[in-house]
Formats: C-alpha cells, sequence, structure tokens
C-alpha cells in the first residue's frame, strides 16, 4: 500500500484557527499547557496528579459496563492497570453514531491506540491505556441516526426521546440485514439493552484486541465524584465567568469562538429527558418540563442523585478529566477549537489541562481513482481542488492555445509606469487618472481571459467529467471523504482495513494522509 503525507494548511478543509494552533502560533500559546509532542508526555505525566480513590472507582466502574461482554485479555489488563498510578489514559470521545458513523470515528480510535503504542516505547516505566468516552448522554438523535454505506443514505426512524445512550437499539437490526455479508457483528451489538451498551460491543469487536477500553460517563459513582463542580456551576456560576474570559480573549485575537458558556452547564438528566436546567427566583427550573426544585432541594438532589446532572459541551470535556487519568485528549478540528476556550475552567477548578491532540487525519484513494488521476498530469494537492479549480488547472496546463493574458497585463502594468512619469512631470494631480484607467483595462482583460478560458475549457468535456469523477469518489457531496463515507465502505471489501490503519497512522504525524488502497 502507497502512502502519502500532506501538510493540512495545503489542503484548505481546515479553519485558520485549527491551522495556527497545528503550527504553534504564538498567540495562542496562553490557551494551552504544551503542544503534543512524544517529548512533552514526560512534563504532563510529572504535573498529573490523580487520587487513588478515584483510580479505584474507575475500575470499579468500568468491571461493571463490562460484565456480560467478552472482552481480551488487552482490555482487562488495561482496566485493572488503571488502578496503577503508574497508568495513563489517552482519549477521544465521540458521539454514538449507529454503525460508527463517518470514517472519522475509526481515525480517533486508531490515534489514541497508536499514541499509546509510541508513548509505551518511549516511556517503559509507565502504562498507557487508549480510552474511547462515549458521548452517551446527547440528545441530538438527528445527528447520529443515519451513516452512508455505498452512496446511499440509511436511517433509523424511533420516536425514542431523552439520552441517546438510553435508547433501545433493537430495531437497528433491521439495517444490519440489508448490509452486505461481513457486518453481521452489529446484528448482536444491536441485541444489547441500550445504544450505549451497542455502542460499547462494536468498539470492543473491533478494537478490544488492541485493549481499547470504552468508558461511559452516565454512571452515579462517576458523577459523584464530579459532584463539587456540579455545585459551583449551579450556585457560583463560576464556569460561565471563566469561558467568557477566554473567549473574549481569543476573540480580541481575532479568532472567531465556537461554544458559549451559560449560566448554568447541566442538563436534568433522567428517563425519557435531557433537558436544560435554568435558575429560577424561587429556585430551579428544568426547561419544556414541570420539574422544579428549590436550592434546598437541588442540594439534596446533588447529594443523592448526581447520576440526574449531565454535562453539556462547557463542563463535559472538565468532568472526563476529573474521573479519568488522561493525559492526552484526541480530537478533530472543532474539538481542539472550542477546547481552546476552557483552560482558564481547568485552572479554576485545579484540574489538569491535557494536551489537546488533533487526530488522524486521511483520504481513501481507490486504485481506480488514483489511475484515473494520474492519467490527467495533476499533483496529489490538486485533489483537495474543487472539481472546477482542478479543471482550469489542467485546461491551462494542457491547452494546445495560449490562453493566458499574463504577459499582457504585465506590459500594461509597463506602460502604465511609463504614462504615470509622463503625466506627472507636467501635472501630479492626473496620475490619479493613469491609475483609474489601469484598473478599468485591467478588469477587461481579465475578463477577456475569463471568457478565453471558458471556450477552452468547452473543448475538452471529457476530461472535466474524469476529474469530476475522482472528486466525487474523494469528496462525496462536496464533503471531505472521511466526514461523510462509513467504514464499511473499506471495510467490507477488506476486512484488513482497520488493521492497515494502525500499521499506517503516526499519531503525532499531523498531516493528511492519502492512503492507495
Amino acid at each position: 500500500m502507497r502512502t502519502e503525507t500532506i501538510p493540512l494548511d495545503e489542503t484548505d478543509c481546515f479553519s485558520q484557527f485549527f491551522i495556527d494552533y497545528i503550527n504553534q502560533k504564538k498567540e495562542l500559546a496562553p490557551f494551552y499547557t504544551d503542544f503534543p509532542t512524544v517529548e512533552n508526555i514526560q512534563k504532563t505525566i510529572q504535573n498529573r496528579h490523580f487520587k487513588d480513590e478515584n483510580r479505584k472507582v474507575l475500575v470499579e466502574v468500568l468491571n461493571e459496563q463490562y460484565q456480560g461482554l467478552e472482552i481480551s485479555s488487552a482490555v482487562s489488563q488495561n482496566i485493572e492497570a488503571l488502578a496503577d498510578s503508574k497508568t495513563f489514559t489517552i482519549t477521544t470521545g465521540h458521539q454514538l453514531n449507529i454503525f460508527t458513523g463517518p470514517l472519522y470515528f475509526i481515525y480517533k480510535i486508531v490515534t489514541v491506540i497508536n499514541a499509546c503504542k509510541t508513548l509505551k516505547q518511549a516511556y517503559p516505566d509507565y502504562n498507557f491505556v487508549p480510552v474511547y468516552w462515549m458521548a452517551s448522554e446527547d440528545h441530538d438523535y438527528e445527528e447520529i441516526n443515519h451513516f452512508f454505506f455505498e452512496g446511499k443514505k440509511y436511517e433509523w426512524t424511533t420516536d425514542q426521546s431523552g439520552a441517546v445512550g438510553h435508547f433501545d437499539p433493537s430495531g437497528l437490526k433491521e439495517i444490519v440485514d440489508k448490509l452486505p455479508k461481513g457486518a453481521e457483528f452489529f446484528k448482536e451489538a444491536y441485541s444489547q439493552k441500550t445504544l450505549a451498551g451497542a455502542g460499547r460491543a462494536y468498539v470492543n469487536h473491533l478494537f478490544g484486541k488492541d485493549g481499547l477500553v470504552v468508558v461511559d460517563g452516565d454512571n452515579a459513582k462517576l458523577k459523584k465524584i464530579f459532584t463539587p463542580i456540579i455545585k459551583d456551576d449551579l450556585f457560583e456560576h463560576s464556569p460561565e465567568k471563566f469561558v467568557s474570559k477566554t473567549s473574549s480573549a481569543l476573540e480580541d485575537k481575532g479568532y472567531k469562538t465556537q461554544v458559549t458558556a451559560r449560566q448554568i452547564n447541566f442538563f436534568y438528566l433522567d428517563k425519557g429527558i435531557r433537558e436544560r436546567i435554568e435558575k429560577t427566583e424561587s429556585g430551579f427550573q428544568v426547561l419544556e418540563t414541570d420539574i422544579s426544585f428549590s436550592e434546598e432541594e437541588m442540594h439534596s438532589l446533588i447529594n443523592d442523585h448526581p447520576e440526574r446532572f449531565s454535562p453539556n459541551v462547557i463542563l463535559r470535556p472538565l468532568y472526563q478529566e476529573t474521573i479519568l487519568p488522561n493525559l492526552a485528549y484526541v480530537g478533530g478540528p472543532s474539538e481542539a477549537v472550542y477546547w481552546l476556550q476552557l483552560k482558564g475552567v481547568f485552572d479554576h477548578f485545579k484540574t489538569a489541562f491535557p494536551l489537546l491532540m488533533p487526530r488522524n487525519f486521511a483520504l481513501i484513494v481507490p486504485e481506480t481513482a488514483a489511475t484515473k488521476w494520474e492519467k490527467t498530469g495533476l499533483e496529489q494537492p490538486d485533489l483537495f481542488l474543487s472539481s472546477e479549480n482542478a479543471f482550469e488547472k489542467w485546461v491551462k496546463a494542457n491547452s494546445d492555445h495560449d490562453i493566458s493574458y499574463k504577459e499582457e497585463l504585465k506590459k500594461l502594468k509597463e506602460l502604465e509606469g511609463s504614462l504615470k512619469g509622463k503625466a506627472g512631470e507636467v501635472d501630479p494631480t492626473l496620475t490619479q487618472h493613469i491609475e483609474a484607467l489601469h484598473a478599468l483595462f485591467s478588469k477587461r482583460i481579465e475578463k477577456a481571459e475569463k471568457k478565453l478560458v471558458r471556450a477552452e475549457k468547452r473543448l475538452h468535456e471529457d476530461r472535466r467529467r474524469q476529474i469530476g469523477s475522482v472528486k466525487e469518489v474523494l469528496f462525496p457531496g462536496g464533503s471531505l471523504q472521511e466526514r461523510k463515507d462509513n467504514f464499511l465502505n473499506f471495510y467490507l471489501k477488506d476486512p484488513a482495513f482497520v488493521e492497515k490503519l494502525l500499521n499506517t497512522f503516526n499519531a503525532f504525524d499531523y498531516r493528511m494522509y492519502l492512503m492507495y488502497l
């Protein structure tokens, strides 16, 4: 298998905010601790102090969550190792998309597994456990109820509500029956009682041999550890203050922030319900319901039922870092950007801020698409141009006619200088008139060049279609492949697909991989 890498800032697929972080722009340095490198992990280990009693609770909960599921010795050993003070985690998180959702979900997990392997080699005295944190409490059903396979959208329809992790997934077995041979393991997964259980089952099937540990934060024992922060948010509203301060600082530097903290950053979570909690004059109200609490009742609820408090996007990262001995969080471009808004909250609660580690990025190029592209003579970075821009570049490079007016525009510029010199000797104010004439004629020449290019394009419609067909394979519907296609598009044709990713990706190489399969 042939692979190439391209710097992310040459793909035009990512925000400038994210690219500046990748390039370690000094303006962003105050918003994180260290950049994620193998060398910086040593310092992170030294600064990561995690309570032994919290480790004990974590191991107890994981053993409970894995009950009834056949697990590998690698998973079992990693769970038990979490009780050891020399064991740390590298974590990624994701929604409970059905059938894994978009391809980058797989890339996230491959990144954390490979990161742990690399770190174990670099620091053999420590243990590193790859973790997938299930966002089981999310209630954005519309975001997770579909996936794309072989150009078709498969969608799950259910009238269930509340946290998606609580949903009964049995209806998904009907979709499994429509898939080709090789996806049967999903049927067993969707025989679990909840969607969270199903997620753990199929992720364990795919990555259990690699020791990946799946954590579901929707748990009373784990949230008991988080109760001081729940109380602070509901009664003191500290997170809102610190996120607002950090967001303003980022915006002052010209960055557009992604998330906004609320006065209260928790949802009320119960069977069929995940709704925002809002402060009122008399206490607290759960929006869209008749549920309300006095301040005294709220204090009691936090102490007795912490599992009923579900953190939003502002506090979920802090919750994760409170219950895991974590060193780095692996996320996509949007995640890295919004985590940069949160360091002030971590500092306030005296919780170590993890290294923000971008996941691996990849473009899978099938052999047929690669062959077509090579025949065009276009370069690999040109794959990231739009179909029209790639075609125009090809036309300009391969036309039998001279369709560029570049030389003419250069001569016009020289003529402008000469005319301005003569006019300036007579009346300096006439130079502005010459500049206006130059601008006018330049625009007309550029317009004429565009017409000439369009005329030339019409002579090469076959090449346009060829470029367009490759682009549709790699950028389905105009979206980056990894953000739309499901991994089954490749896994069912090649059961070794995931293994090839594990053998190819370097977790600490923050570039785009081109993989020719």
